[in-house]
């Protein structure tokens, strides 16, 4: 898994961990999984025709499958405040509800700045150091447009 319980301690203590989960750690498991899979989202290329506009495309497989300092610290850290205000919507027990609401705001426009998406849209992406899928030159996803015209219409 690409973020475990144990390294939530940086974001959030343990106590407080403990008392809003009610030492569950399945509602742990699912809100780092939610964070992982929004994630991934925002960094996977769609099938949206403006992808096929030239811009990176990111291993996502390769981001997530990376263990210890492999992974790259600014995905994760973003992860984890992502995961954590996911548990959070369960209580707010000793926590200061606007600063994770910042956080996971932070989260999001940095991920929107990376896809060219939401607010960012039509705006130069963020180029961050991420493993980047290799295209095959001769196959159609290396096309960054496709022209042509439709077959001549006749009233025959």
């Amino acid at each position: 898994m690409f973020l475990e319980q144990t390294e939530l301690k940086s974001a959030l203590y343990e106590y407080q961990l403990s008392e809003i989960t009610e030492s569950d750690p399945d509602i742990v498991a699912m809100a780092i999984s939610a964070a992982v899979e929004e994630m991934k989202s925002y960094l996977s290329p769609n099938n949206q025709v403006r992808w096929n506009d030239g811009r990176t495309r990111y291993d996502i497989v390769g981001i997530f499958a990376a263990t210890g300092t492999e992974r790259n610290p600014l995905i994760l850290e973003l992860c984890k405040s992502m995961a954590v205000y996911y548990i959070c919507r369960l209580s707010n027990v000793d926590i200061i509800e606007e600063k994770l609401q910042k956080r996971y705001d932070r989260a999001i426009d940095w991920l929107e700045k990376v896809s060219g998406t939401g607010k960012s849209a039509g705006a130069p992406a963020l180029n961050p150091e991420l493993p980047v899928l290799i295209i095959d030159p001769e196959s159609d996803q290396a096309l960054s447009f496709r022209f042509g015209s439709r077959e001549k219409f006749n009233h025959e």
